[in-house]
């Protein structure tokens, strides 16, 4: 075929495709390594430039040589899974000079957030919070120990996700109860409050138990069980988080 009966566009997009051939092929000798492709999609050098560089890990064993009272007291809670690292960042210098080098310590809330903050995708039963409603003034490390963050939830942690009704009670005549008083709680309620939830009264004793009781005190409304209002429960009429609110 004589070359004047090649349309003209073609000869330039020949001229572009071969030079962008040899332009892959110059870019792949200078970017790509040698030792690529050796052991399928890997560098067989890598290992031995990897293995050159400095550590920055000290591992748990280091960090158990010096702090087992605190390594125990973790491996005994539910963050026995984690390394210290994992919440103290690299400790290689730490380990190789104490003093002169100290590891993270958190004192806010977000590096707690990373694993706990509320997400639908997480796992059912794992602790998570919504970090504006949970106990937002506080860090973390003020109710909870990282290395056993379990609680065994005083009556004023409730207020962490009950803030509304918290502040209602504490102006209340009730202010000074527990929860607990009232409600029934599991234990497991405060690792997994959206599976094992805390029960509300069943019947009116839980209210006689104070306010049908001679004994309870004269500053204490009394009332008969059998004659006050029997056919209702008493929070029917007595909100009881602020009972003196008709």
């Amino acid at each position: 075929m004589k070359l004047s009966r090649i349309p003209q566009q073609i000869i330039p997009l020949g001229i572009l495709f071969a030079a962008a051939i040899i332009g892959l092929v110059v870019l792949r000798a200078i970017f790509v390594p040698p030792t690529f492709g050796e052991h399928g999609h890997y560098r067989a050098a890598a290992v031995d430039e990897i293995s050159q560089l400095p550590e920055s890990y000290a591992g748990i064993k280091a960090c158990m040589d010096c702090h087992s009272d605190v390594y125990d007291l973790k491996q005994a809670s539910v963050h026995k899974g984690l390394s210290c690292e994992t919440c103290h960042g690299a400790a290689a210098a730490h380990a190789a000079d104490p003093e002169a080098a100290k590891p993270v310590v958190p004192t806010g809330r977000n590096l707690c957030l990373t694993c706990h903050g509320y997400l639908d995708s997480r796992p059912s039963g794992f602790p998570q919070i919504i970090s504006a409603t949970h106990n937002p003034a506080k860090p973390c490390m003020s109710c909870h120990n990282p290395h056993s963050p379990i609680i065994s939830a005083p009556t004023e942690e409730c207020a962490a996700c009950h803030a509304g009704i918290a502040n209602q009670k504490a102006v209340s005549h009730h202010a000074e109860l527990a929860c607990t008083q009232c409600h029934t709680v599991p234990k497991e309620h405060f690792t997994q409050p959206r599976v094992f939830a805390a029960q509300k009264p069943a019947g009116r004793e839980v209210c006689g138990a104070c306010h049908a009781n001679a004994g309870s005190g004269k500053e204490i409304p009394q009332i008969d069980l059998a004659t006050h209002g029997g056919r209702y429960m008493c929070w029917d009429c007595h909100y009881p988080h602020s009972p003196e609110a008709q």
